[in-house]
């Protein structure tokens, strides 16, 4: 896949595709190029009203919908609206996601924001729309991964994060348990003969809003932080595309990986990444997929 553009995106008309924090960043990015390649894009988000305005800069054939990933109850709300107004789904991109520095914080559910919003959310959200995405031709789900789950660790004593909570640990866990889900995904999707696939992408290190809003409880040195990073990250433009490539390329397989090609995934053209070893671990997926079910109440496959 190394060298791979928005050039090689086939035509997408006639195909219905969900991205989750859809409104700015690679959400905005992937957003634009599947509806300019002619997909129905439901923006789904949690500002409405900042997801009207990148509908606006999307164009095409859009839609906004509210979804708010650090909720149960919204989950399943808009995964019920949806489902009833659109039968067939053909691709899924579990896109948003949240990194704070600050202090502890909690989803409405109780669960620690960075696991409860980048993976707990779209554990749920996948589950609840299984069924539409199986009705589709060529269906998929792509899950967004980081280069920090390759340092991380999950501790199934501890999933939450309650015992010497660090925020930027935080963050590299939430990431290995959505690579850790994305990976048993397919292989479940594999065992079940089902036609959807799950793949995977990270965008390597990449000038988003995310990365302020991360520092901004730092006053000053946060705002000094936040510039020195745009020094050493990719444009949001290349960042999306291993996550486009992921959704659209006719010759991608389920589990695989794409990101940077450059020195440490950092940056550069799009090729398959390498997952970290508890990421790729059967036994991990297991243990994960039954806490998650648990947790969320939303049991499949």
């Amino acid at each position: 896949m190394t060298g791979w553009t928005t050039d090689r995106i086939p035509d997408q008309h006639g195909r219905i595709a969900v991205v989750t924090g859809a409104n700015s960043g690679l959400g905005l990015v992937t957003a634009t190029e599947l509806a300019r390649h002619g997909a129905h894009v439901v923006l789904a988000v949690r500002n409405t009203a900042a997801g009207q305005e990148a509908a606006r800069r999307v164009g095409g054939d859009v839609e906004v919908r509210e979804l708010d990933l650090a909720r149960l109850d919204s989950v399943r709300a808009f995964a019920a609206k949806l489902a009833a107004d659109h039968p067939v789904i053909d691709l899924l991109v579990n896109n948003a996601g949240v990194v704070l520095l600050g202090p502890r914080r909690t989803t409405a559910d109780g669960f620690e924001l960075h696991l409860g919003t980048n993976m707990l959310g779209h554990f749920a959200l996948t589950g609840l729309l299984l069924g539409n995405l199986a009705a589709a031709a060529q269906p998929r789900v792509v899950s967004l991964s980081s280069i920090t789950h390759k340092n991380a660790h999950l501790d199934f004593d501890d999933l939450m994060f309650e015992r010497d909570y660090r925020a930027a640990p935080a963050y590299g866990r939430s990431k290995l348990a959505t690579t850790i889900f994305a990976v048993e995904l397919d292989r479940r999707l594999r065992a079940a003969g089902s036609p959807i696939i799950s793949t995977l992408a990270h965008p390597g290190i990449t000038r988003t809003n995310l990365t302020p809003r991360a520092w901004e409880h730092r006053g000053r040195f946060g705002q000094a932080i936040a510039r020195l990073g745009l020094l050493v990250t990719q444009p949001v433009e290349r960042g999306a595309l291993p996550q486009l490539c992921a959704a659209t390329d006719p010759g991608v397989r389920g589990g695989q990986f794409f990101g940077p090609s450059g020195r440490w995934e950092m940056r550069g053209p799009v090729t398959e990444a390498r997952l970290s070893r508890e990421a790729a671990d059967p036994a991990a997926g297991r243990r994960l997929w039954a806490a998650a079910g648990e947790l969320t109440g939303v049991s499949y496959l």
